[in-house]
Order: C-alpha cells, then sequence, then structure tokens
C-alpha cells in the first residue's frame, strides 16, 4: 500500500471513530419502557476495535515518514513540520491583512477613523508568498506519498 493511500485511510478511520463516538453517546441513556436505538456495548467494541487498527496504521505511517527523504534532501518530518508552520504563518498574514485593512464604515466626520498600523500590501504579498511555498512544498510531500509505500 502507498503512504498516499494510508493517510486516506487514515482520515476515513479518524471520521469513523468521531461517527461511532457520537452514537455512543447519543444512545449512552434511554426513556423507560424504551429501547436504545443501538446497543452502546456493541458500538463501544467496534470503536475499540477500530482504534486498534487505527493505532497500527498510525505506527507505520510514522515509521514510513521518518525514512523518506525528499528529492530536495529533507527529511518527511522535517517537510511536515515545515508545512505546518507554514500553514500557522499565512493564516496569520492573511488575518492580520484582513484585519488591517481601513473599512469605511463611518456614518460622519465626527465619528472615529481607524487607521492601519501595518502596511496592508506588504503584508499580503508576504500571506500570498508563504502561500506559494505552502503549495509548493505540500506538491513535493503529496508527490513523495504516492511513490513511496508503507513500511510494515
Amino acid at each position: 500500500m502507498k503512504l498516499a493511500e494510508a493517510l486516506i485511510n487514515r482520515a476515513n478511520y479518524q471520521r469513523r471513530l468521531e461517527e461511532l463516538r457520537q452514537r455512543i453517546l447519543r444512545n449512552a441513556k434511554y426513556q423507560e419502557g424504551e429501547l436504545p436505538a443501538e446497543d452502546p456495548t456493541a458500538l463501544t467494541k467496534e470503536y475499540n476495535s477500530l482504534s486498534s487498527v487505527l493505532e497500527d496504521l498510525i505506527v507505520k505511517i510514522n515509521r514510513t515518514n521518518h525514512s523518506i527523504v525528499l528529492q530536495d534532501g529533507r527529511s518527511m518530518i522535517a517537510a511536515l513540520a515545515e508545512r505546518d508552520m507554514l500553514k500557522k504563518r499565512h493564516e496569520l498574514y492573511k488575518s492580520l491583512a484582513d484585519s488591517a485593512t481601513p473599512r469605511q464604515d463611518r456614518y460622519s466626520k465626527k465619528e472615529i477613523k481607524f487607521l492601519s498600523s501595518v502596511n496592508v500590501a506588504e503584508i499580503q504579498q508576504k500571506s500570498d508568498d508563504i502561500a506559494r511555498s505552502y503549495r509548493l512544498l505540500d506538491m513535493a510531500i503529496q508527490e513523495t506519498n504516492w511513490t513511496h509505500e508503507l513500511e510494515e
């Protein structure tokens, strides 16, 4: 199985676990004289079984990521960390540009006028540059995910 397939399976298992968790909690109580819609004990067993499968898969993914080196010489672990930080930086700069953009929501000249404390154009350019770096790195990671087999 390719690493990318394992990552897709991991996301599916995580979604499934969340669905099971919600179903378990919805059926934890029922009205006297009625029956719960589903058996929470059976759902809990299914949850625990799937949790074990997911845990094994995560170990294999992490082991595989630890052994991969991207074409540019970076380890997969370093590339993933960098991608996470690029995403956070992009979110910051995008939010800063949005917040600093002056809006004309005054109704008269007597109302307080707000000014930007940063150069919005520079901040927006920085946000765009980070987004570009993120996309390029993400493409390299995705390409690598589809070319490497999952380690057992």
